[in-house]
């Protein structure tokens, strides 16, 4: 290989360039184990987040966004909202350019408006390389090809929560594994007078993994690999079928309900079966009022379908970094702190089941094994199916979720507002109207 007197002054004058100070470099020094970003003078960052289910999230993540002003002096205000408001505020910050600097957004939705977002690869390839990798799952939602546009912070599991109690009364030793055999169950349930509950409203969480999990579980799928949409197909109504039938053993108004109602009603003692994330355990077992039904809780991985084998949304979580900031170092450097061992294994322990890791060293911390209903929760970033399955993730994909096109497909036929062949073929044309684009 020749080399040049040209090539020998280009490449001595990049490693100047590289053993430069930080605050030349936009604030990075040049060696990936040493990445740190130099806050610019004045900085204050605003980081808008979603509503916590699990008290000891959110109580973590404020004492660690403490200690990172503590160390940089760096303000942080973190505001919440409710899940379901996350997505459309997002949507106007990116477009107006104003708002929080920082957002935690849901599954696909950094793909709505990717150029709007500033490029976080260095940050991610960083925290990638010295924790173990990223789960792919995550990873594919907060990224464009090799490009990070966010984040991955945490996936947030689905499992069937019950009151074992009340299931073995009805004559059922073991919790089904089939999906065959758990509709029998629901249907001994309601005979009991302890009706079941799944979210058949816009539930961001409650109400997508529901629906996705019938659809997947039956063989069905949105799009092909290319993007064609497949919605129409015997495995779909098979999935609507199923659907119905369970739909008939539900408390009555499943089809207007969000994420926290199906928690509350669960909690209340109104149900015997729901499906959702650790936190309609949590909270009765840190609360000393409700420790009989603490007690009588218990978790598992929701039924196989006829596909054989379990397929699960889950609910993935991606910080991103609006390109409209005025202090963009200070941002990547809040969520390299936040990230870094000392402060993420506490808030994943503090979290207690409720948020998964992303990143596969975490996969080690000690709250997967401290409680055995935290185990069907354990895995979801490493074996969730991504949103617009079988196709790309990107705006279609992002679009499609955001419009809650299969929720309302199971809502309006399980309900009777439309016939299944016309609930399917409704769907259909609105998935074509982001696809086809």
């Amino acid at each position: 290989m020749s080399f040049t007197r040209r090539d020998l002054l280009k490449t001595t004058a990049g490693l100047g360039a590289a053993s430069m100070a930080p605050s030349l470099l936009g604030g990075r020094p040049a060696f990936a184990e040493d990445l740190k970003y130099t806050p610019e003078e004045g900085a204050k960052l605003r980081l808008l987040r979603w509503s916590p289910f699990v008290k000891g999230d959110e109580e973590q993540w404020l004492a660690n966004t403490k200690k990172f002003t503590e160390a940089t002096g760096v303000e942080v205000r973190v505001d919440k909202e409710s899940w379901e408001d996350i997505r459309p505020k997002a949507a106007v910050a990116a477009n107006v350019g104003s708002g929080p600097d920082l957002m935690m957004v849901w599954f696909d939705d950094p793909h709505q408006y990717p150029d709007k977002l500033l490029d976080v690869t260095d940050l991610a390839n960083y925290l990638g390389g010295k924790y173990g990798g990223w789960y792919d799952g995550p990873k594919d939602y907060a990224s464009k090809g090799n490009q990070f546009i966010g984040i991955p912070t945490a996936t947030i599991g689905n499992a069937i929560v019950y009151r074992e109690s009340w299931v073995k009364a009805a004559g059922w030793s073991q919790f089904p594994t089939k999906t065959d055999d758990f509709l029998e169950l629901c249907k001994a349930m309601q005979k009991s007078g302890h009706p079941v509950g799944f979210t058949h409203g816009h539930g961001v969480g409650d109400g997508n993994n529901y629906a996705h999990w019938l659809l997947w579980s039956h063989g069905g799928q949105m799009v092909d690999k290319d993007g064609n949409c497949t919605i129409n197909s015997p495995e779909t109504m098979k999935a609507i079928e199923y659907a119905q039938a369970l739909y008939k053993t539900f408390i009555p108004g499943t089809e207007g309900w969000l994420d926290v109602n199906n928690n509350r009603a669960f909690l209340a003692g109104e149900l015997s079966i729901i499906a959702n994330g650790i936190s309609a355990y949590y909270t009765p077992k840190n609360d000393p009022a409700q420790a009989e039904l603490a007690a009588d809780i218990r978790t598992t991985n929701l039924p196989i379908g006829p596909v054989g084998k379990s397929i699960e949304l889950y609910q993935v979580t991606s910080t991103v970094i609006f390109k409209y900031t005025k202090y963009p170092n200070a941002a990547r450097e809040y969520l390299r702190f936040m990230f870094e061992a000392e402060q993420m294994n506490q808030w994943i322990e503090k979290s207690a089941g409720y948020c998964c890791q992303t990143l596969k060293s975490y996969a080690e911390n000690p709250v997967w094994k401290a409680d055995p209903n935290n185990a069907p929760y354990a895995k979801a970033s490493e074996t969730l199916r991504p949103n617009g399955y079988a196709g790309p993730l990107g705006y279609a994909s992002a679009a499609v979720m955001a419009d809650y096109v299969l929720v309302d497909m199971f809502a309006e036929a399980v309900t009777g507002a439309a016939s299944p062949k016309d609930a399917i073929e409704k769907a259909e044309k609105r998935i074509n109207r982001y696809y086809r684009v």
